[in-house]
């Protein structure tokens, strides 16, 4: 008997499976199966062609639920079509318990890069608020408060993906780079996801409240972008520029980290605005990139990007992009009073790291858009964070310069 009889006896119910003698009977259907379509079991993934009562049942299940049909060691009762899931053998992921590995991949622990730009803005503004602190901060409360900011990115980016994966559970399977992940291919459930991230969020809380309390205060309104996010994805083609609210939102925290009151000091308000809008449009930038590596799986699966309305002029937009960024770093430098090291190492070194990023990536290649993202991150951040430490470090050595001069001419 065909194994096509048993896809249709499969489809008529699927509450078939919880009686015994329907059990019974799928069995014996399922062994007058060709041979050709018996395959062995291989360290706990079944390809399509062994086909079992119960994966016949899932199988209709899933198709009929738009749902990616995969399985792995934790995942029952899904039959992979082609590509399977496979239990990561190699790097951080393999040394991890096995109930471990779908909650670490929720949080993207072997991809940390997005921690990194969420990192970097923070960085950015404690060192451009270091020197206008009152009196001016030590090089040690600069590097304390930046591993603050570290951690928190970490803690925060994976909460950020769990809400992230949470909304877009329906379209994931349908995306080849995000098919399997945990959500996606139910190695996870949406109550799980939603219990785990209540636990990041409070980790996140914690180390809030080690900064300053008025940090609590500027830290709090970001979570509302945080969750709107994957929604952005729904109603516009600009959801960048929703990431860009969400991840550019250290490049405020530097200041009321270091005792600045943002509210009473327009010097420190202005430069801190500026920051925030040049992070964002970087954020656009580098986001844009990332989007091309899903462009052809977003247009089918119905999701809004950037990429996708300017997909023909993308460099002109990113060119346009990396000139408003630099300008607003400017901006922010001139408003917090910046040396040449700043103008020199930040914003002309940032220009041209951009420059040769926009130059030279292949956005038809998914390759290369992803290596761009990834070092992107440090050659761009790297160059703009050296020249804000070099240009604090100036300063701080030169704060007691004029009252030397004042001693020595007295």
């Amino acid at each position: 008997m065909p194994v096509s009889l048993g896809l249709r006896v499969a489809s008529r119910s699927t509450r078939l499976f919880s009686c015994p003698s329907a059990r019974s009977q799928l069995s014996q259907i399922a062994c007058q199966a060709p041979k050709s379509f018996a395959q062995p079991r291989l360290s706990g993934l079944i390809t399509y062609k062994g086909l079992t009562p119960g994966q016949l049942v899932s199988y209709h299940t899933s198709k009929t639920l738009g749902i990616s049909p995969t399985i792995d060691d934790t995942t029952k009762g899904a039959l992979p079509l082609g590509e399977i899931y496979k239990t990561p053998t190699t790097g951080l992921l393999s040394k991890l318990p096995p109930s471990w590995v779908p909650y670490a991949e929720l949080v993207r622990i072997d991809k940390p890069t997005g921690a990194y730009y969420l990192f970097f803005p923070c960085l950015f503004s404690t060192l451009m608020a270091a020197p206008m602190a009152v009196p001016m901060a030590s090089p040690l409360a600069a590097v304390g408060y930046s591993l603050l900011f570290f951690s928190g990115a970490i803690i925060m980016r994976g909460a950020g993906c769990t809400i992230n994966d949470l909304w877009d559970r329906n379209f994931d399977p349908h995306v080849t780079r995000t098919k399997f992940r945990p959500i996606a291919r139910r190695a996870i459930t949406p109550f799980q996801g939603v219990v785990f991230t209540g636990f990041q969020l409070l980790a996140g809380l914690a180390v809030l409240l080690s900064f300053p309390l008025p940090c609590l205060f500027y830290g709090a309104p970001s979570l509302l972008f945080v969750a709107s996010y994957p929604l952005a994805k729904r109603v516009t083609y600009y959801p960048q520029f929703v990431l860009g609210l969400t991840f550019s939102w250290g490049a405020i925290m530097g200041f009321p980290a270091l005792g600045i009151d943002l509210i009473h000091s327009t010097p420190a308000l202005t430069a801190s605005a500026l920051l925030y809008a040049s992070n964002v449009a970087w954020t656009v930038l580098y986001d844009m990139i990332y989007a091309h590596m899903d462009i052809k799986d977003d247009a089918k699966a119905g999701i809004k990007s950037i990429a996708l309305k300017h997909d023909a002029e993308t460099k002109k937009v990113l060119t346009g992009l990396a000139i408003t960024q630099i300008g607003l770093l400017a901006a922010a430098g001139v408003a917090s009073g910046a040396g040449p090291a700043f103008y020199i190492g930040s914003c002309l070194g940032g220009l041209t790291t951009l420059g040769v990023m926009i130059k030279r990536v292949n956005l038809k290649s998914v390759k290369d858009c992803w290596w761009w993202f990834v070092n992107g991150c440090w050659i761009t951040g790297g160059v703009v964070s050296l020249g804000l430490g070099i240009d604090y470090i100036v300063l701080y050595i030169q704060r007691d310069e004029p009252q030397k001069d004042i001693k020595s001419s007295s």
